[in-house]
């Protein structure tokens, strides 16, 4: 099988079991965004991190497939990719609870910054929060087509991946940098 087919050489794709779509629509974007997203989580795992943090992000990549798979599907009942519900976002929940109770109560605003892994979860969830508004303009837009459930999903992910962020900073011994603000300009 060949990589490149040239069918989209014109500015078009095709969705999942649906037609061919321009490239820039708001159910491309929302999944290429969720895409975009997996792959920084690819980056994350590069980094050292815990076996208990690399397999939840492992386990949390496949289910970004199934994501975007629901997102580029017009009719995802009729397609079988309707299949992130709400023992997912209960599941997400339960690691923000675990990671969350050992670390310092935040009583503060902080940066995204501190060791390499922790910035680049920080990446992460700013591309996970990107996902989550493009999600939004597609249920404005299809309000019918795609479920809440996915919302909730890339909302608690977000806060997941914040939480995750501060345990890389608390594993390599270095301190959330907090955000102070700056004399005022000129």
């Amino acid at each position: 099988m060949r990589i490149y087919t040239r069918t989209g050489d014109q500015g078009q794709t095709m969705l999942f079991g649906g037609p061919r779509v321009d490239k820039d629509v708001a159910r491309v974007e929302a999944y290429g965004t969720v895409d975009e997203l997996n792959a920084v989580l690819g980056l994350v795992r590069a980094e050292p991190l815990s076996a208990d943090v690399d397999q939840l992000l492992a386990r949390i990549q496949g289910e970004l497939f199934e994501v975007g798979a629901e997102i580029a599907s017009p009719d995802p009942v009729a397609q079988g990719t309707r299949t992130i519900g709400p023992h997912h976002v209960a599941a997400l929940e339960s690691h923000i609870d675990r990671f969350d109770a050992g670390l310092v109560p935040l009583g503060e605003f902080i940066l995204p910054a501190g060791t390499r892994a922790a910035a680049l979860l920080h990446v992460a969830r700013t591309v996970c929060r990107r996902a989550e508004r493009r999600l939004v303009t597609l249920v404005r837009q299809n309000p019918a087509e795609v479920s809440r459930v996915l919302l909730a999903y890339l909302n608690r992910l977000g806060d997941l991946l914040f939480v995750l962020a501060r345990q890389a900073n608390a594993a390599g011994g270095q301190p959330d940098v907090p955000w102070r603000r700056g004399p005022p300009s000129a």
